[in-house]
């Protein structure tokens, strides 16, 4: 007989949020997922409640927060802490940020190089492998 309050299996769940059912038991060991009680002789069942926490978990990594960060916006999950979910999304924000300003120096030291390296003619010695061999990395790391 299928619970009709959990129908899903661990198969049905991984194929109904898209992630793999070892993703799923790893969540479980990390504390993101709760592993429902499997009845006797029975497998176990999730529903809704795991898909939507799935859903949650999916998000939150797409917008780069880690899954020690996410154990941490859930446990504030409730609504009573707005204030410190939302500096928890502060320090991501700044930090996503300080990554597109390195990336932006990387865009503009990489433009320059193959700018440097379409002007060159003939055969003579590529500026992009030299600049690598003299350290060209130290320029991005400001």
């Amino acid at each position: 007989m299928v619970n009709k309050v959990n129908p899903l299996t661990i198969g049905g769940l991984a194929k109904a949020t898209g992630v793999h059912v070892e993703t799923i038991r790893y969540y479980q060991r990390r504390g993101l997922l709760s592993e429902p009680q499997r009845p006797p002789g029975g497998i176990r069942r999730y529903g809704s409640a795991d898909i939507d926490r799935l859903t949650f978990v999916k998000s939150a990594q797409n917008l780069g927060f880690s899954l020690d960060e996410i154990i941490d916006l859930l446990r504030l999950e409730d609504g009573a802490h707005c204030q410190e979910a939302s500096v928890l999304a502060e320090h991501k924000l700044e930090s996503v940020r300080g990554k597109i300003k390195k990336l932006e120096r990387i865009e503009n030291v990489l433009s320059d190089m193959v700018a440097r390296c379409h002007m060159q003619k003939g055969d003579v010695h590529c500026p992009l492998i030299a600049s690598l061999h003299t350290g060209i990395i130290e320029t991005t790391e400001a």
